[in-house]
């Protein structure tokens, strides 16, 4: 009888090994989300970016290959170092396929060594630095809702042709308020502007007042908010308290969001120039998703978490148009078929890893023209993907020939 057993067992062994390729593909697919929970940026992403991603695999129905989609997520502390390791230990040793969100650029960029050393699927919806599809590129990486390049052109060329010739720049300290204020820069110099100056603070700073200072000193006429979520929200805030509005000179919210907008109320955020990719009153498409997002978080979704659906749902429908979960194939997939959902209608993925799109310059509305909660924005263009977005020959990514 041992014999018999051992036999068996040899030939279920040698059996396995031939279906290697075969019982891979029966793994469950695994998605991570690691992004930002309780700091600076979880009102943009957090939360409504894992909800956001439950939207979509529900939307798809829940399973791939016969089996439950899987989801897990994490905080990244807005560390690179710790987005590192999580990345790491997801690709590696829990068969993680695709990691989506990334809050910050420098997370981004920790992550995205990762993906490519373990050949695996990331799509940066929070960050926003243009290097992640310029000279930091990488096969294996997808940037999806907005990045520095396009919200600089956007709004800086829409405000420094109405007469905001000299800017000053309060600076988030690291990757993605260098990329702000280097791309909004460019724009204005190149425009005719001058940039007379910046301040750099740490994120997540409670105090803005020396910079808010150096920035009225400078007499610019538009001071550009180079950071982004509750930096940009108290640099507004203090600003108020310092009179600089009421004192001649105008701000600009370059990376901006309608989360930042309900936080500082219209009072306040009246009459601001800024930019998004996503707003939920914009057509009956945009709409629906908003009203679903709403039942589910109580609050209408950002452009980030619009976003994350999006990218969530196109990775799904790679997968299963490709067959398989390898990642070259999902990749080839995710180029070839437009992007067309609740975020986007005329979304395509660049070889760069950029997915170009619409952009949309908004005007925030005064409280007396809201007509509802969550009414703040009025449109003033869509500006098309290759308009907003960097030429393809332009950014210095080493994978474009």
């Amino acid at each position: 009888m041992k014999s018999i057993v051992t036999s068996l067992s040899a030939a279920g062994l040698i059996a396995a090994v031939l279906a290697g390729p075969a019982l891979a593909q029966q793994a469950p697919l695994k998605i991570g989300v690691l992004t930002d929970f309780q700091s600076v940026y979880s009102d943009i992403g957090g939360a409504g970016n894992v909800e956001a991603t439950k939207m979509a695999i529900e939307e798809f129905g829940g399973s791939m290959f016969g089996k439950p989609i899987e989801l897990v997520t994490a905080d990244a502390l807005n560390k690179a170092d710790v987005a590192a390791t999580i990345t790491r230990k997801w690709y590696e040793a829990e068969n993680v396929d695709m990691i989506i969100d990334m809050p910050t650029s420098a997370t981004a960029l920790a992550g995205m060594e990762m993906s490519k050393q373990f050949e695996k699927i990331m799509i940066v919806t929070d960050a926003a630095s243009s290097d992640i599809t310029g000279k930091s590129c990488s096969p294996y990486t997808l940037h999806w809702t907005y990045d520095t390049y396009a919200n600089a052109h956007t709004v800086g060329s829409a405000i420094v042709k109405n007469g905001g010739d000299t800017w000053f720049f309060i600076t988030a300290d690291y990757l993605f308020g260098h990329s702000i204020e280097r791309d909004t820069g460019d724009v204005v110099r190149a425009a005719g502007g001058k940039v007379l100056g910046s301040a750099r603070h740490p994120l997540n700073t409670p105090d803005f007042s020396s910079f808010l200072l150096q920035a009225q000193a400078s007499k610019a006429k538009i001071i550009g908010m180079a950071n982004g979520g509750a930096d940009t929200i108290n640099t507004i805030k203090q600003a108020s308290e310092f009179g600089i509005v009421a004192g001649g000179q105008n701000l600009a919210g370059i990376v901006m969001f309608i989360s930042d907008i309900n936080s500082l109320g219209l009072k306040l955020a009246q009459g601001l120039i800024i930019t998004e990719a996503y707003y939920w009153d914009l057509n009956d498409r945009t709409r629906a998703f908003g009203k679903r997002f709403f039942e589910r978080m109580k609050r209408m979704p950002t452009m980030n978490q619009a976003a994350t659906y999006s990218a969530t749902l196109h990775y799904l429908n790679a997968v299963k148009a490709a067959g398989t979960k390898e990642t070259k194939p999902v990749l080839a997939k995710m180029r070839a078929t437009p992007v067309r959902d609740a975020f986007t209608d005329n979304g395509v993925v660049r070889e760069d890893g950029r997915m170009v799109h619409s952009m949309f310059l908004f005007e925030v509305k005064k409280p007396e023209e809201s007509k509802a909660p969550w009414d703040y924005y009025k449109v003033l263009a869509e500006v098309p993907g290759d308009q907003a977005f960097r030429p393809l020959k332009d950014g210095g990514c080493p994978l474009i020939k």
